[in-house]
């Protein structure tokens, strides 16, 4: 197939990944809306406790009793249970999709397909869904899933809108393995930091008492654990890049705006590990600082190439 008629299929597989992750989303809602009611942090005093599943991971069950509502952990209507399997069904047609496009989209340009900001994105929405579907086989994580998919359909369409770059040839100085090792690495540690962030955010919203959202140590423990996983695989990252940068400038560091965010990204992180570790941090305090540090993340993966020209401004924006 001539590389016109590939890229124009990466383009369609796009538009069709946006509307599964749409679909998906309304699925995994509609679950969690209309789903089991979930345990809160506080534990409820009962003259008579009755155990009632929560239906979640690891995470306590609720104990029924006088400060519990009647309905609580009641079975979910089965049409609510047909939402999440459809739903995640659609999950990973979406996903399906998102790397068919990424895939056709290498083969159009012959090159490893994620050299500029659209390409760069749409891979990163690709990494977040992977992370949440992946961590899902493992662990009942389908509370994620509304926000997840949203974040990846609203990746994916702020790429096509903002971002999209037709296909072609890039710079000297990305026709290198190193692409396919360090830009790898960044982002799939980046997908399991969005990952992590979500999780965050509900921590945040997360009331006391009873809620559809798992309990706060739960969704604190299920982040913490993304977290865990990113780090050292943006460690290797930034370490990657510096041995690139030597390779391709003749220097490993230049404070570029690039490297300085992304050093500051991995300083937030690692203070946030470093904080649960020694400062004994959880809670709301280890969550601000998570959040602080994906806001780092964001800035260091979009915000730096739309506003800050250096030497790695060749990540075109449109």
């Amino acid at each position: 197939m001539p590389a016109e008629q590939l890229a124009e299929v990466s383009d369609l597989f796009i538009l069709a990944a946006v509307l599964l992750y749409l679909l998906a989303m309304i699925g995994f809602a509609l679950d969690l809306a209309f789903g089991q009611v979930r345990a809160g942090t506080v534990a409820t005093r009962a003259r008579q406790p009755v155990a009632v599943g929560a239906g979640g991971g690891d995470e306590p069950p609720v104990q029924a009793g006088a400060d519990v509502p009647a309905d609580a952990g009641s079975a979910a209507p089965r049409w609510a249970s047909k939402a999440a399997l459809v739903a995640l069904l659609l999950g990973w047609g979406a996903w399906a999709a998102n790397l068919t496009a990424i895939v056709t989209r290498g083969l159009a340009v012959e090159r490893w397909p994620w050299a500029n900001m659209y390409e760069f994105v749409v891979a990163i929405c690709f990494a977040a869904a992977t992370a949440f579907l992946g961590t899902h086989l493992r662990y009942n994580v389908r509370f994620l899933g509304p926000f997840v998919m949203l974040a990846a359909a609203l990746g994916l369409g702020f790429a096509v809108k903002f971002l999209y770059t037709a296909a072609g040839p890039v710079v000297p100085a990305l026709n290198s393995y190193w692409i396919a090792i360090h830009v790898s690495a960044a982002i799939l540690a980046s997908g399991l930091f969005v990952l992590a962030g979500v999780t965050g955010i509900l921590y945040l919203v997360r009331g006391d008492g009873l809620s559809r959202l798992p309990s706060r140590e739960y969704l604190e423990r299920v982040a913490h654990r993304a977290i865990v996983l990113a780090f050292p695989v943006w460690t290797f990252a930034v370490i990657a890049g510096a041995l690139w940068a030597d390779k391709a400038w003749g220097r490993y560091w230049g404070w570029d705006p690039k490297e300085v965010w992304s050093f500051i990204t991995w300083v937030a992180y690692a203070a946030y590990l470093h904080a649960r570790v020694t400062a004994g941090w959880r809670g709301r305090k280890a969550t601000i600082v998570q959040l602080i540090a994906l806001a780092c993340l964001l800035f260091n993966l979009v915000g730096v190439n739309i506003f800050i020209s250096g030497l790695h401004s060749y990540a075109d924006v449109g």
